[in-house]
């Protein structure tokens, strides 16, 4: 993990890449709860019976659900600290190249794009790449804004 000593060391740090997460296993329960979470049953993501005829042989996650681990996968990529608080204020540009399909591993990536002032604090824009082990393209690209506040 990267540990940016506060908020100058997070302005020197925008260009470069943070690092990467842990590997995280994607199983057919964290998809059959975020299914059970969100309404969104469609078979591809929860019947694997069905799903294993379908175009991805198997299950898939849910594009959102890969979407939503991205607090828990940049959370071990890096922190800052000399802040009191962060918020997550929203995503830009977010696409899913390749899916995850169930039993896979992904993996987390971060760029510092950008640092600006905001009040009371500063407004964090960071590119996350979500990969999925042994696939040619990331399973999601989006751009997280942040707030942290001193």
């Amino acid at each position: 993990m990267r540990v940016l000593s506060g908020p100058d060391e997070l302005q020197a740090a925008v260009g470069q890449h943070l690092g990467y997460s842990d590997w995280l296993r994607i199983d057919q329960r964290r998809i059959d709860l975020f299914a059970e979470a969100t309404g969104d049953h469609q078979w591809i993501h929860t019947d694997p019976e069905r799903a294993a005829d379908g175009p991805f042989g198997a299950t898939i996650a849910h594009g959102y659900l890969t979407l939503s681990l991205i607090p828990l996968l940049a959370g071990q990529i890096y922190r800052v600290d000399g802040v009191t608080m962060g918020i997550n204020y929203g995503t830009d540009k977010v696409r899913f190249p390749s899916p995850v399909p169930v039993g896979s591993r992904i993996r987390a990536g971060a760029e510092l794009i950008s640092v600006t002032p905001r009040s009371g604090g500063q407004q964090v824009i960071a590119r996350v790449t979500v990969e999925c082990e042994g696939a040619d393209r990331p399973a999601c690209v989006a751009e997280t804004v942040s707030v942290v506040f001193r």
